[in-house]
């Protein structure tokens, strides 16, 4: 399954990028994600719970933040599985500044199997949008208080 889409982040693109990849921001803004723990240099072990329709579970994983281009690009590839099933997902996050925005481009593919892949494409397209749309609505909330400059990573000074 094909995902893409924008949102403006009302944050400077440094700032934006920082955060996207801050592990403690993304354990608060990914939807059902109940721990993220550091295992490697930019890996991360997850546990979460997913929802589809009328079924649940818990899942195992890992978030893996690959290919940085700061500030204007990474790649997040994320894979867990579950009783219910497993999914995959590789997607590109494209950062681009504004004056005081930054539009977050991302695009990428999703693989998805085991019995939650019986409930349906439509479905599955309908949760995954929402999915994303939750994960940036929370990000939004919870940024709202860091617009104010805080120390650049390492990676991204000169």
């Amino acid at each position: 399954m094909k995902i893409n889409g924008t949102y403006l982040v009302h944050l400077p693109q440094e700032r934006a990028y920082a955060l996207l990849q801050d592990p403690e921001i993304l354990a608060k803004c990914m939807p059902g994600c109940d721990r993220l723990d550091k295992v490697a240099e930019n890996e991360y072990e997850m546990k979460m719970k997913m929802a589809i329709a009328s079924m649940s579970g818990l899942f195992d994983g890992r978030v893996k933040l690959a290919d940085q281009q700061p500030p204007s690009s990474f790649r997040l590839l994320v894979e867990g599985k579950g009783k219910i099933g497993f999914l995959k997902g590789d997607g590109l996050l494209k950062i681009e500044t504004g004056d005081e925005t930054t539009n977050v481009i991302y695009e990428g593919d999703v693989q998805i199997g085991g019995t939650m892949a019986a409930v349906g494409q439509r479905l599955l397209d309908t949760t995954s949008k929402m999915m994303i749309k939750r994960f940036f609505d929370k990000f939004a909330e919870v940024t709202r208080d860091l617009k104010t400059p805080g120390p650049v990573p390492a990676q991204l000074q000169d």
